[in-house]
């Protein structure tokens, strides 16, 4: 089950100083993807990364990198970060007001098309443009800031956007993302989740990168 599920550490937890090893170690630990947090202090109350660092993540590992647009007008920016080597984007759904013509742009770049949720945002929402999407994220937090708590209500979230994917026939992965850790992660999983994204647990792990891979794994695995 454990490899069924697959952990997507998030880099704004990392040493930017020293990101092509800090990216090393997640591969190293046995991570599946990176994730790449992109906010422009608008659509969230923090700004963090561009596409020169999405590039730069590309240039460091092999690995997917799943770009997470918490951005205000996410189209000015589809072809920069697909230029700059994402494998996956993902816009939130209230940022996108036409959003099928959004995913189907992303699509046409090339790169597999994600549609994120807030946690005040039905997960139901996303319904018309089911067909369209690879990745389906629930955010587990208000978007904006790592280390955050939790929101015990996303689990049941998790379950629904399951069902909404199963019902639909769709195979998009099904990514969670907001204070993802040990202790949650295995009913995460359960729950129906494909893609779990950790950012502290994981970069700020006590015994390292590879100890915080090491755990979710475990809790995964039951």
């Amino acid at each position: 089950m454990s490899r069924s599920v697959k952990i997507a550490p998030s880099i704004l937890s990392c040493d930017f100083g020293r990101l092509a090893e800090e990216i090393g170690a997640i591969e190293d630990g046995g991570a599946d993807w990176v994730h790449v947090d992109v906010m422009d202090g608008h659509f969230v109350p923090n700004i963090t990364i561009g596409p020169l660092i999405a590039e730069a993540a590309r240039r460091a590992t092999d690995l997917p990198i799943d770009v997470h647009l918490m951005i205000s007008d996410p189209d000015r920016y589809l072809e920069a970060f697909a230029g700059a080597g994402a494998d996956v984007l993902t816009v939130h759904y209230e940022a996108c007001p036409h959003l099928h013509r959004t995913l189907s742009r992303i699509r046409e770049l090339g790169v597999r098309a994600g549609v994120a949720v807030n946690p005040g945002t039905p997960v139901e929402f996303v319904r018309e443009c089911i067909d369209e999407i690879d990745l389906l994220l629930v955010m587990s937090v208000n978007p904006g800031f790592g280390g955050q708590s939790f929101i015990d209500a996303s689990t049941d979230k998790v379950r629904r956007g399951r069902g909404l994917l199963d019902a639909a026939g769709s195979s998009a992965a099904l990514e969670v993302d907001g204070g993802v850790g040990a202790g949650n992660a295995g009913a995460l999983a359960e729950a129906g989740a494909t893609v779990l994204v950790a950012g502290s647990s994981v970069y700020g792990h006590a015994s390292g990168p590879d100890a915080g891979i090491a755990a979710l794994r475990k809790a995964i695995d039951g």
